[in-house]
């Protein structure tokens, strides 16, 4: 692809700098690049526009593994246009977004449907027909349906049994066999990217921290270094330390808490019982770091505000092996029981190439065999001299992602360690100075979900014209509802436990 700029991660670009290609172009480059497997779609939103005869203009931002780089280039587009997803199945909910906040029709597209059912961000207009004026009640769209002898229909939430977020399950059954699940949120929608136009305001960290309360420490660090990216003022090296550590430490508490969460699924009460204490106690080391258990507070843009002291390093690494061994133990004792494995095993296999289509990210990704890290392919900071194990594993099951998670603990069990005992010197904050005007910066960090994309967009004033966020969740619910198919509606809970996907990262 030549009518790009190519940033690497964290990196900024004047607006003017985009190459603006013709729609068809534009469309073209998109299919092309991801059919070859030489990109996928990490971000794809619009802005209005004040280009004459054009409603919206669209920015698409391609990350190349290969290159360690990301293609952004853009298009205008007016109250209809040809829809990429028949061809590109990777930009089927974005379009669908896009179509949502501003009342656009993509037409073609295969299934389009409300995303998050909020009212249209540009009055007067609505995709679907509907009152401008009313908010749509969530949930209320047409789902799909199968018909025929001992076809029958389950639906699930969204109030649940267990004290979880919200959101709908459609299920299409013969007999117990899922033949098609469709999944409806947007119960949570707080229209987070709206609030955060025209800043930054003194709230957008708070704001920001809240996307997803366990993935506060990614969220925060990936706004911060878009902020960073766009003053240039990079935080200084043991800020990056410091932040890496509680992105480790947010990892661990989230990855052993799932191996419990999982045990506890296939009636498996001894590990269950020792991740249930063992998430505390990590979460617990991150307020050692900072004062609260999720990270909060901990990441600013310019830095970080606390520092590590030798002392409080100490205490952390005593509180870590203190954990390693329990840890170890307890995720071994799983694996090493055949009934465990039994119920994992061949449950909720999603292919390789499924995962490549969806553009599936994460430990989703991983567990199918497709190589996708942020730590790995586009390291920024320690990552960047600490991290070169890339973990894939092949079957796509439940089994794989349990493993995948697994592995990933010991390999953030290891970066912790490494950080605490070879944390850089030097001061932890430094001042950001005003953002300019009319540029882009895009970031991406390695959740323990799997990759959190930032972009800032700014307009004339250097305030924020678009802020577009993009949580893993986002890309890998339609990965559960494929994953669903063709198996036994009883294995749904812990389908969806392997995956473990935020409802509000993807409501926002």
């Amino acid at each position: 692809m030549t009518e790009s700029v190519y940033l690497k991660n964290g990196g900024m670009t004047p607006v003017a700098a985009i190459p603006r290609l013709e729609y068809g172009d534009f469309g073209q480059a998109i299919v092309t690049q991801v059919q070859k497997g030489q990109a996928r779609v990490a971000a794809y939103f619009a802005v209005l526009s004040d280009e004459p005869g054009a409603v919206l203009e669209i920015f698409a931002i391609l990350a190349r593994e290969r290159h360690g780089d990301l293609a952004v280039f853009r298009t205008l587009v007016g109250e209809r246009f040809e829809s990429l997803t028949p061809n590109c199945s990777q930009v089927h909910l974005f379009e669908r977004e896009i179509a949502e906040q501003f009342g656009v029709i993509p037409e073609g597209h295969p299934w389009l449907k409300p995303v998050r059912f909020h009212r249209s961000w540009r009055p007067d207009h609505d995709a679907w027909g509907r009152d401008p004026a009313a908010h749509p009640l969530v949930g209320d769209l047409d789902f799909y349906r199968i018909d025929g002898d001992g076809v029958h229909e389950v639906a699930v939430g969204p109030v649940h049994a267990g004290v979880i977020e919200p959101g709908h399950f459609r299920f299409q059954c013969y007999g117990e066999t899922v033949m098609h699940l469709e999944i409806s949120l947007g119960y949570q929608h707080r229209d987070l990217e709206r609030m955060l136009l025209g800043g930054p305001h003194p709230a957008t960290p708070s704001q920001i921290e809240t996307i997803g309360g366990d993935s506060t420490v990614a969220h925060m660090s990936a706004y911060s270094k878009v902020i960073e990216g766009l003053t240039g003022c990079p935080a200084p090296a043991r800020a990056k330390a410091i932040r890496a550590l509680g992105l480790e430490l947010e990892r661990l508490a989230n990855h052993v808490g799932d191996l419990g969460a999982l045990s506890g699924d296939v009636g498996f009460l001894p590990t269950a019982s020792y991740c249930g204490r063992l998430r505390g106690d990590y979460l617990n080391m991150t307020a050692h770091l900072c004062g609260s258990r999720f990270g909060r507070g901990l990441v600013r843009p310019g830095g970080v505000l606390f520092d590590l002291q030798s002392s409080l390093s100490a205490r952390i690494l005593a509180a870590l092996e203190d954990c390693e061994a329990n840890t170890i133990g307890a995720i071994r004792l799983f694996f090493d029981t055949p009934s465990v494995l039994s119920r994992l095993e061949g449950i909720g296999r999603l292919s390789r190439s499924a995962a490549e289509d969806l553009g599936l990210v994460g430990v989703a990704a991983k567990a199918c065999g497709v190589p996708r890290d942020c730590r790995f392919f586009f390291p920024t900071g320690i990552y960047q001299q600490e991290f070169d194990e890339l973990i894939t594993d092949e079957n796509g099951d439940v089994f794989a992602r349990a493993r995948v998670r697994s592995r990933e603990v010991e390999v953030s069990l290891g970066l912790v360690r490494r950080i605490l005992g070879n944390l850089p010197k030097g001061e932890t904050m430094i001042p950001m100075g005003p953002l300019p005007p009319e540029s882009l910066a895009v970031t991406l960090v390695e959740g323990w979900r799997g990759e959190v994309v930032h972009v800032g967009l700014t307009d004339g004033t250097g305030s924020f014209r678009r802020y577009k966020i993009v949580d893993p969740s986002f890309h890998n619910w339609s990965g559960l509802a494929l994953a669903l198919r063709d198996q036994q509606i009883s294995d749904f809970p812990l389908c969806n436990k392997s995956f473990n996907l935020s409802y509000a990262g993807f409501d926002l």
